[in-house]
């Protein structure tokens, strides 16, 4: 079984993949969704199923699970009318007239998010599942790692979250292209491989909206 996790990343998108079978790791980059290798359990640290209007309930959850320190990583509003608009100004002010305006860094990130809207389905959700890092390393740490990955402090306290979980960050550092993707890209990804092993093992947690589809069909749920 071929295991991935995720992240979009300043040259589209990287991947960890861990093949149980082989006990081997490895970095794939890639400029879009439908490029990224196959694996039978992925899990991806973005939005996975949207509403037409309002806000996600299961993203209200994870940031409580967060804590005010890192509650932020998680972004509120994304809704599925704002991927249509050419620029900010105008996403922003549509995002207004429905109760909550878009954070100028969740903008960035509609692209990729519009890629897995129109790639996933939901017969694809029993193998793609919507995770996030900071979650992630949650569970590893045993509550949230307040320091942020933006630090030398806060990404060492997290390759060495890694390291003791038994994924071999300085080989998958080897095969960072850094022109494509930064460090904490790297570790966000590998950490996700762990929510996909859980995933697959039956061990994972989900936090899950109400009402739990969106229009389309998908599950607005997080794993972690």
């Amino acid at each position: 079984m071929i295991l991935a996790g995720v992240d979009g990343c300043r040259g589209g998108w990287i991947a960890v993949l861990h093949d149980r079978a082989a006990g081997s790791w490895r970095v794939a980059l890639a400029a879009r969704w439908d490029e990224l290798p196959v694996a039978h359990r992925i899990a991806v640290d973005m939005p996975i199923g949207l509403p037409d209007s309002g806000r996600r309930g299961c993203d209200f959850a994870a940031r409580r699970l967060l804590g005010p320190r890192r509650g932020a990583s998680v972004f509120i509003g994304l809704r599925r009318p704002l991927l249509a608009f050419a620029t900010y100004a105008e996403a922003n002010a549509w995002g207004k007239t429905d109760r909550a305006g878009l954070a100028k860094q969740a903008w960035f990130l509609l692209p990729r998010i519009a890629e897995i809207d129109r790639a996933v389905t939901p017969d694809d959700q029993d193998r793609i599942h919507e995770s996030h890092p900071e979650l992630a390393f949650l569970r590893l740490h045993g509550g949230p790692v307040v320091e942020s990955k933006r630090t030398p402090e806060g990404l060492a306290i997290r390759r060495a979250l890694l390291e003791r979980a038994g994924v071999p960050v300085a080989a998958l550092f080897e095969g960072l292209d850094r022109r494509r993707a930064a460090a904490d890209d790297l570790l966000d990804a590998a950490v996700l491989v762990l929510t996909a092993t859980r995933i697959a093992d039956g061990t994972a947690t989900s936090l899950r909206a109400e009402p739990p589809r969106d229009a389309r069909g998908l599950r607005m749920e997080i794993w972690y």
